[in-house]
């Protein structure tokens, strides 16, 4: 397929990216491209997205995934757990812009676990692995509880919920970064007490516009200050159902 983007569109992206301090090279620029040629067409027979539009991807899918990089010193990351990663965002586009990490995506729907798989072989991108179930039985295994540096999720679920999820992957002075909405400072205010409970403690809220849109975005940032309690996460369903108070 050639190149379906034009200078100027090219650059639009490359301009924001600059703006939170990332520059892309011509593989990671096309290893971009290729992600977005996918998620169109496995988008036709599976519901991936619904923005589709390029320059609208670009900046709400992939921009919006590496706004992270505003707050957290990426090259000094070295392990990653995306919760609830669906189409693969914000997993694949840091991976793609910090080629460093290790990154493991979780998902609970094994078509999507199909699509990601096909694109990190795609794209030939190494390190990153894809793994199909709950967070609330995968932070039991002790491979994955409580070792990552960096856990991260744009799901869309209760901050308490969340925290119940995500907290647990995340090891003792690491962090978990949730993306929410720019308006969620009362939720936030309502978990903190579930996420001083599962080890943690609100660092930052970083409230912005995302470049070009009209979207309203805060990321929160929560450091792992003690070893979250083995009774959580909750059996799943629970911290869904009954988000901790």
């Amino acid at each position: 397929m050639e190149n379906i983007v034009g200078e100027n569109t090219q650059s639009k992206f490359d301009l924001e990216l600059e703006k939170i301090g990332i520059t892309l090279n011509e593989r990671q620029k096309q290893q971009f491209d290729k992600y977005y040629e996918m998620l169109v067409e496995w988008n036709k027979v599976m519901n991936l997205t619904g923005i589709t539009e390029y320059d609208e991807v670009n900046l709400k899918h992939f921009t919006d995934s590496l706004t992270i990089a505003r707050t957290q010193e990426m090259q000094k990351v070295q392990s990653v757990i995306d919760i609830g990663t669906g189409a693969g965002f914000p997993g694949i586009p840091l991976k793609i812009a910090f080629p460093h990490l290790k990154v493991v995506l979780l998902d609970s729907l094994n078509k999507r676990i199909k699509f990601l798989d096909a694109v990190i072989e795609e794209l030939g991108l190494e390190n990153i692995s894809t793994i199909h179930g709950r967070a609330e039985d995968f932070a039991k295994k002790k491979e994955y509880r409580e070792q990552f540096d960096l856990c991260v999720s744009r799901a869309v679920a209760n901050l308490s919920t969340l925290s119940e999820y995500c907290l647990p992957f995340v090891a003792v002075n690491g962090s978990f970064v949730s993306y929410k909405s720019g308006d969620s400072e009362e939720e936030i205010q309502q978990a903190k007490h579930a996420i001083s409970l599962l080890g943690g403690k609100v660092r930052n809220v970083d409230k912005f516009q995302l470049p070009g849109t009209d979207m309203g975005r805060a990321l929160v940032e929560i450091k792992k200050t003690k070893q979250t309690p083995g009774k959580y996460p909750r059996k799943a369903g629970l911290p869904a159902k009954e988000p901790l108070k």
